[in-house]
Parts: structure tokens; sequence; C-alpha cells
């Protein structure tokens, strides 16, 4: 955290640069890193649709994500994030299809600037129950859709660019 400090001799209001009135918190720029898994399967007509899941305070429509976790590499991250939050397993890419920034409420208050590796996530299990079921709703939808519902802005071009290849 970094303090603001500035005054003026006649008591008036000192602004800053980021026009805010000196004196106030902020928070230190600092970037944090977070794994995410991008969850897709091929529908009975051959469309392409995605499962987004809403988050558990604001409900928003997002994808399954959390903090590094030790040695473990980012992709198992991704996967293991897929499963608590979302109740799904199957086959996941060990390249990330991209990466996208957000702000991050905490629940101290404070927000912190994170940087999201989306790793691609070939759904082939879904479970009836999971460690977030009652805190969470997932769903599957088509591309546009997630797209149009997804909360984060950056993550809407990872959304729309995914694509199924061979491997």
């Amino acid at each position: 955290m970094v303090l603001i400090e500035t005054s003026t001799v006649d008591g008036g209001v000192v602004i800053d640069s980021a026009g805010q009135e000196a004196g106030y918190v902020v928070e230190a720029s600092e970037t944090r890193r977070q794994y995410a898994a991008l969850p897709f399967r091929l529908a009975s007509d051959g469309s392409l649709q995605v499962l987004l899941i809403t988050s558990r305070s604001t409900r928003r429509w997002i994808i399954p994500k959390g903090w590094p976790m030790g040695q473990r590499a980012p992709h198992k991250v991704a996967e293991r994030e897929a499963m608590e939050e979302a109740g799904i397993s199957g086959r996941i890419k060990k390249q990330p299809l991209g990466s996208y920034g957000y702000d991050k409420l905490m629940s101290d208050g404070s927000r912190v600037r994170c940087r999201v590796d989306v790793y691609p996530l070939d759904v082939r299990k879904e479970k009836a129950s999971w460690p977030e079921k009652k805190r969470r709703e997932r769903r599957w939808m088509g591309i546009e859709e997630a797209a149009s519902l997804a909360d984060d802005a950056e993550l809407v071009p990872l959304i729309r660019n995914l694509t199924v290849g061979k491997d």
C-alpha cells in the first residue's frame, strides 16, 4: 500500500495526478497471476459449446480459475479449479489459449489486478455434486451467448476464438 501525503498551506484539497484527493491509500501496482480453464464440448448437433459458471458473491458469468498452487503446473491448477468450481473434468491443454486481465475484488474490499492464463478443457465428465455446487450455477451455452454473458471483457475474444482441433 502507498499513502500519498501532501497538503497545502491554506488547507485546500490537493488532487494528485490520478485525480484523487491526496492522503488516500492506494494499492501497489502489482499484477497477480491466476490460471483458468475454458471448458468446452461439442453438442449433439456438432456445434461448439462453452461452460460458464457464476462467481460466488456477485453472480457474474466467469470461467473457473484460481491462484497458483505451490509447484503444481499451471494447466493442472486450472484443471483442479474446474473440478472444484464447476464439477467437470476432461482433457486440458498444457499450453494456454491466451490470457486476459481483470480487477479482482478481494475480501478486504481492496482490488488487485490479475493476469489470467486460460487453458482449453475438453469436458468429458460432469459430476452431479461437487465442492462449490451450492455456491455457483453452471451452464452450457453456444459461443456467442457465452461471449455476450462473460463478465470480463478481455475474456470475450478468447471465447470467440476457441476452436477444436485434432490432437
